[in-house]
Order: structure tokens, then C-alpha cells, then sequence
């Protein structure tokens, strides 16, 4: 691994020894809104933090593929999985997404908030994760569109692309992939005091089409 990846991995690394949980230990709601009318399959969760997506994918019968640049992290998804009893069904794979992707075919890509702080290839990482997508299988990208309600200052002035925009950059041929869903949901969030405020998502949901 070169020096580059081995301080974006320090740096996950680190953020996650902060704290015994980052996240809240449940699966994005994006994800439970547009998957829960899929037959369980194989699934390809990118940047799976601490689990949550896995454990809840693999409490529905999908066989997991959950990857992440972070070790702590990936021992968090492990440990997780085997509380849920649901670890034979979720595979831990360490990946810096800018250096290698895992290998195979999936029923069901998930990329959910696969932004970082750091330099990441974004667009390239995305493309990658259609190419895995098997036919008749799912690609769901959901990120944000804009920053939180409460967000000030420069954090306030941070461009996220549309949810068009993250669809158009995948370059996807019309008569191959089917478009589900592209659009921004603004959903209800407290923020780090407490305040109630709202988080706007861009989610894009294609299907591969059947050969």
C-alpha cells in the first residue's frame, strides 16, 4: 500500500478509536427504503463503517460482502455481525477503494455516504462498483446533497453534487442500465447539540438490465 493510503487509512483508523461507536448501530434509512422489496442475493456493502447496512442486509438473508478502509472499523462490522448471529453471512474484505475493489459479482451494490474528508477518486470508485453489479442486480449511491441544517461558516459553503449529477458521472449506457430513482429526500436529523434540523440526500437507484 503506498504512504498516501497508508495515512487515509491512519486517519479512519484514528477517527474510529475516538470512540466505541461512531454511528448509531442502524442501517441507513436510504437503504431500508430501497431494498426492501429485493430478493436477498449477494451483497456489496462499500465503506461499511461499523456495520450497521451489514448487519441488517445479512438479518434479511443477503449473503455480504461489507469492505471498509479502516481495520477498526471492519472489526466493529465483525464483532457486530457475530452478536446479531448473523456473522456466517457477512465476509469482511479491507480495501482502500483508490488502490483495490473487491472481486466478484454482486446482486446489490451499496455505496451509502462514501465521501471522506481525504482525497478520494470518488468517481472512479463508483464506476467500479457498477461494473460489479451482475445483471438483474442493483447499484444504490446515496450521499450528501448539501450540508446539514445547522451547518456554519465554511462548512456551510461545502458543494455537493445532485443526485443528476452523481448519475450523470457514472456514464451509464441507456440500453443497459434501467434508472429506479434519482432524486434529493430531506430527512429529519438532530444536530450535534440536540437541535432539531434536516439532512438533504441525493439517492440513485439503477438496475442492471437482464442480458
Amino acid at each position: 500500500m503506498s504512504t498516501a493510503a497508508s495515512q487515509d487509512e491512519q486517519f479512519w483508523n484514528d477517527l474510529y478509536d475516538r470512540s466505541d461507536r461512531i454511528w448509531s448501530g442502524r442501517p441507513n434509512a436510504a437503504l431500508v427504503r430501497e431494498t426492501t422489496d429485493l430478493s436477498p442475493g449477494h451483497a456489496l456493502d462499500l465503506g461499511c463503517g461499523e456495520g450497521g447496512d451489514a448487519v441488517w442486509l445479512a438479518s434479511r438473508g443477503w449473503r455480504v460482502t461489507a469492505t471498509d478502509i479502516s481495520r477498526v472499523a471492519l472489526a466493529r462490522t465483525r464483532r457486530h455481525a457475530d452478536e446479531a448471529g448473523v456473522g456466517h453471512l457477512v465476509d469482511d474484505e479491507h480495501h482502500d477503494l483508490a488502490v483495490s475493489f473487491p472481486a466478484g459479482e454482486f446482486d446489490l451494490v451499496s455505496a451509502q455516504f462514501l465521501q471522506s474528508p481525504r482525497e478520494l477518486p470518488r468517481e472512479r470508485v463508483l464506476r467500479r462498483a457498477a461494473a460489479a453489479v451482475r445483471p438483474g442486480g442493483t447499484l444504490l449511491v446515496v450521499g450528501h446533497a448539501a450540508g446539514p441544517s445547522w451547518a456554519t461558516g465554511e462548512h456551510q459553503e461545502v458543494r455537493f453534487p445532485s443526485a443528476r449529477e452523481v448519475l450523470d458521472s457514472l456514464a451509464l449506457a441507456d440500453q443497459e442500465w434501467e434508472e429506479l430513482r434519482c432524486e434529493e429526500w430531506t430527512r429529519a436529523q438532530d444536530g450535534p447539540d440536540g437541535q432539531p434540523g434536516a439532512m438533504t440526500d441525493s439517492i440513485v437507484r439503477v438496475r442492471r438490465r437482464q442480458r
